[in-house]
């Protein structure tokens, strides 16, 4: 068995080698033994392909670096197996779906764990990723893992991520154990996703701060606790000028925002209402609903007349078809953008891949 020092070392070259991926192979016989794929969506005359960003996958091999914290890594929840992926039963999922490529990424696990586990754990999932999406290209891309609680080793995976392994961006928590993004500190790895134009899609991992109010039933601690983590960390790029440092950064947030979208209009009012609770050396360029413009949104958000509440807040042009799979959250994405109503058939084609290929430039 590898220690991390060796491991590290041993995949210091491009992921041609990697014996350590827990996926299958794609053969036809295999596929064709899963569920019938969803009739293709067809619009005015054409086949239109579907893009999910928001889809996951989990490697063993990081998750046994984490010792006796390991066996908490994998929420109770129906479909997490289905996390170690095993490349025929993935797509055959897919295509029930009518979805053609997933964007995968890695729910940080590793933000309170030392530099060296840490850097053990992300390079394993960004060369096992970078492998499976090379082998299957056309049904998977990727977003990296990094090192969040090392600023400047995350400078290094993002870069390495993106040139050597050809990852379309990163993922990241809405917080670093409780740390916001927008202290200074990070700013390294923004200024780093800004020059290599490549998203950072922030998917959050609840709320620590109100655990105790999460207790009972509900499973409050998702429920609620991921959308507020997600809302508090967009408010924050916000309210601390930090999308004003970075006026070019792509940020893709999970489950529709969080609450952001749906209630933006009060953060207008707040440093009017309170001027004493805002910091006059932080002077915003705009105001800030109008930075929702410059963010992207996935369309997690379950029925019909929330997608269209959320497309009127953002613009149909920043919503891409997000599913948390293989979490079974939403298991028609794709029906979900097509029952909506008062979509456009341009905006139907931007959600459904345009926007996705368009941001991330994926090669659909």
């Amino acid at each position: 068995m590898f220690t991390r020092r060796q491991f590290l070392k041993s995949t210091s070259s491009l992921a041609g080698g990697l014996t350590f991926c827990s996926c299958g192979l794609l053969n036809k016989a295999n596929a064709q033994s899963n569920p019938v794929k969803k009739a293709p969506v067809i619009i005015n005359g054409k086949k239109i392909k579907a893009v999910d960003v928001h889809a996951h996958c989990f490697f063993q091999e990081a998750i046994d670096l984490m010792g006796a914290e390991a066996k908490s890594v994998l929420a109770p929840t129906r479909g997490q197996l289905q996390n170690f992926i095993k490349v025929p039963e993935r797509v055959a999922a897919m295509q029930a779906q009518g979805v053609d490529m997933q964007v995968l990424s890695i729910n940080p696990f590793w933000y309170r764990k030392d530099r060296e586990t840490t850097e053990a754990i992300c390079k394993i999932n960004n060369v096992n990723l970078a492998k499976l999406c090379q082998e299957n290209p056309e049904h998977f891309a990727g977003f990296a893992s990094l090192a969040m609680q090392f600023p400047d080793l995350a400078v290094q995976q993002l870069d390495e991520a993106v040139k050597k392994y050809g990852l379309v961006g990163a993922a990241i928590g809405g917080s670093v154990a409780g740390d916001d993004f927008s202290n200074p500190r990070y700013h390294p790895v923004f200024a780093k996703a800004q020059e290599l134009n490549v998203a950072l899609f922030i998917h959050p991992q609840s709320t620590p701060q109100l655990a105790s109010r999460f207790k009972g039933n509900g499973w409050l601690s998702n429920t609620i606790g991921n959308p507020l983590d997600t809302t508090i960390a967009l408010q924050h790029l916000i309210f601390d000028g930090t999308l004003d440092k970075f006026p070019d950064l792509k940020i893709i947030a999970a489950h529709g925002g969080g609450y952001f979208p749906s209630y933006a209009p009060r953060s207008d009012h707040s440093c009017t209402v309170s001027p004493t609770m805002c910091d006059p050396n932080i002077v915003l360029k705009k105001k800030p609903t109008e930075y929702i413009k410059q963010m992207y949104f996935d369309s997690l958000v379950f029925t019909p007349e929330a997608l269209n509440y959320l497309k009127s807040q953002v613009g149909a042009s920043q919503i891409m078809i997000g599913s948390d799979h293989p979490i079974p959250w939403a298991e028609q994405p794709v029906d979900h953008i097509m029952a909506t109503p008062n979509l456009t058939d341009a905006e139907r084609i931007g959600i459904l891949s345009g926007n996705a290929a368009r941001v991330l430039r994926l090669k659909i």
